[in-house]
């Protein structure tokens, strides 16, 4: 139970809840308690008078009599049933006390884990994949709820029905209540040993349905691949596969299953003849009346249901403690990526690189050594190199994604690390290498960085990206959704509305990182154009492995295997005859066959 210790929180601001609960849990039981007094009575009201009424045959105070014996019967039957409905009242608010509560933590539970990753670090999320990232928010948390709704209802109903009813059933009779209980721990045991067996074939479904959704997943996603390769067979012949041993495990827990009930009557109904028999030795001594043998039956039937639920009940918690240490573990984890001074101000887009080396914490790799530039405002910079040369990485260092530990970046002129890091974000407009669109339409992709996007500022970002046109080609037009991860745009089309996204915020800093990589020649020098009258006034940075993206910018560092090699304009590199001029001929001449292509 230590790590369910975090829960400790929720269940104080939710103590109303869970104070209310226990006392809906204790009426219940008693209005479920109560009628087995009422049987018993009414069994002995029988028994008692029924001699007496057959003694009166014949006499004109028979009916007379049974008009009172029948309506003191129908008193208890009227009595028995209004306890039934007063504890079925009673369930109704125990659920929604205590289920209630559970969901309120669920909500409250998901949403800081939400955040909570938010927060953390890009290095967290190279280290743990996203199917882990998404099971311990949702599996984790629901069975977590299962212990904070379902176990501790009915734990509450198994600790309070035992306090009151055991020390009742005793003083009425010790040797019939040790009849009557003896099989209840075995019933326990017995359900607890075969509700672990269900738990582990369980998961093993749970393992093959997942493998199930990920071959389907990979399937529906590649069929181009599929049908182009002719492979449609192989796959129909892989699902089968999967799915018969999905078939497979589903079997053997139905087998599992199918031992559930027969445990549990079968040891009720042992627990019925041991009481039988007991009650019917003590009535005969004359100790205990037939309304008492009775009155057992019922309370070994009430406490069935709880006895066995306490093997289901320790089974719950055992899982739900293993996944809240598993959602323990991340909410421990802390970002290394926090503000000095909590500086918020405006900036005006000065960059400077003092003497930076960096190396990838999750993977080790050093990806800039010793690099020094200073970019001022409303200058712009180009880093060009080829695949692995560090370039992205330092898109990454200006928008705080990675802090670096030698050397030091500043933003006009003042340390990175003293900037409130939503102030400094908020401020720069970032088109990543790897395109994202969130499944959503057109104007909400675009306009996905600013709070209440403007419909004028949404369609200028759209000209200015060169996407305009094709956006009203669309029939549904700016309101077109793209699909998940905008799979209805081509790849140059979803570089465009990215570009768009990151120029709406009208930025102080613009870093484009290959941003034109999936474009063609024509629509890239569309962009290029436009990014001209873009780049006036706000420092830009260039990254990309195409020389013609390089030349917007005042200036040009060529970065190679994380070292800076050489640094000056276009022009100037080119007279120097080094890498650069190398790189620059080398796609002039691939950008003149595939225009003669």
């Amino acid at each position: 139970m230590r790590e369910l210790k975090y829960l400790n929180k929720y269940l104080f601001k939710y103590k109303w809840h869970l104070l209310l609960g226990t006392i809906f849990v204790i009426l219940s039981n008693i209005f479920q308690i109560i009628p087995g007094l009422l049987v018993r009575d009414s069994i002995d009201l029988v028994v008692d008078n029924i001699r007496l009424y057959k003694s009166m045959e014949g006499t004109g105070v028979q009916d007379n009599f049974f008009k009172v014996f029948a309506f003191g019967i129908l008193i208890y039957a009227g009595l028995i049933l209004l306890m039934a409905l007063l504890r079925g009242v009673f369930l109704y608010f125990v659920r929604q006390t205590l289920i209630v509560m559970s969901r309120l933590v669920e909500y409250d539970l998901k949403n800081e884990i939400f955040e909570h990753y938010q927060t953390l670090p890009l290095s967290f999320y190279r280290r743990n994949n996203t199917g882990d990232l998404m099971n311990r928010i949702s599996e984790d948390v629901s069975r977590v709820r299962m212990y904070l709704g379902p176990a501790i209802m009915y734990g509450l109903t198994l600790i309070t029905l035992f306090l009151m009813l055991i020390p009742f059933m005793f003083s009425i009779s010790a040797k019939l209540t040790w009849y009557a209980l003896s099989p209840l721990p075995l019933l326990s045991l017995s359900i607890f040993l075969v509700n672990n067996i269900i738990e582990k074939r369980s998961e093993e479904i749970q393992r093959h349905q997942s493998r199930l959704s990920t071959l389907v997943q990979e399937a529906f996603s590649g069929i181009r691949v599929l049908k182009s390769f002719n492979r449609e067979a192989q796959s129909v012949e892989k699902f089968e596969k999967a799915s018969d041993a999905y078939k497979h495990q589903s079997l053997k827990l139905t087998k599992m299953q199918s031992l559930f009930f027969p445990i549990i009557m079968g040891l009720v109904g042992i627990s019925t003849i041991l009481t039988v028999y007991a009650g019917s030795t003590e009535v005969i001594n004359g100790n205990l009346t037939f309304g008492n043998i009775a009155e057992f039956i019922i309370y070994v039937n009430l406490l069935t249901w709880p006895v066995t639920s306490l093997g289901w009940t320790s089974s719950l918690v055992q899982r739900a403690e293993a996944s809240q240490k598993r959602i323990n573990e991340f909410l421990r984890t802390k970002t290394n990526i926090t503000s000095e001074e909590d500086l918020i101000r405006d900036i005006k887009g000065k960059v400077e690189f003092r003497n930076v080396s960096f190396t990838y914490p999750d993977t080790g790799i050093k990806a800039l050594k010793n690099i020094s530039f200073v970019i001022n405002p409303g200058e712009s910079l180009a880093i060009i190199g080829t695949t692995g040369s560090g370039k992205s990485t330092v898109s990454n260092l200006v928008s705080r994604l990675y802090d670096v530990r030698e050397g030091s970046i500043l933003i006009d002129d003042v340390p990175i690390t003293h900037y409130n890091l939503t102030s400094l974000r908020s401020q720069i407009g970032y088109v990543p290498q790897d395109v994202f669109l969130f499944s959503d339409t057109i104007f909400n992709n675009i306009g996905f960085g600013i709070k209440d996007p403007d419909q004028q500022r949404v369609i200028q970002a759209a000209k200015d990206a060169d996407v305009y046109q094709n956006i009203i080609e669309f029939p549904q037009g700016f309101e077109t959704r793209v699909g998940e991860r905008g799979i209805t745009l081509s790849g140059g089309q979803k570089q465009r509305v990215s570009i768009a996204r990151a120029i709406v915020r009208e930025p102080k800093i613009l870093m484009l990182d290959d941003a034109l990589s999936a474009v063609d020649t024509k629509t890239e020098n569309n962009i290029l154009n436009s990014m001209r009258r873009i780049m006036q006034g706000r420092t830009t940075i260039i990254i990309s492995h195409r020389v013609s993206s390089a030349k917007l910018a005042n200036r040009i560092v060529v970065l190679v295997d994380g070292f800076v090699v050489e640094e000056g304009s276009h022009d100037s590199l080119i007279e120097r005859n080094g890498f650069y001029k190398d790189l620059y001929e080398k796609q002039v001449q691939m950008d003149e066959e595939e225009a003669k292509g």
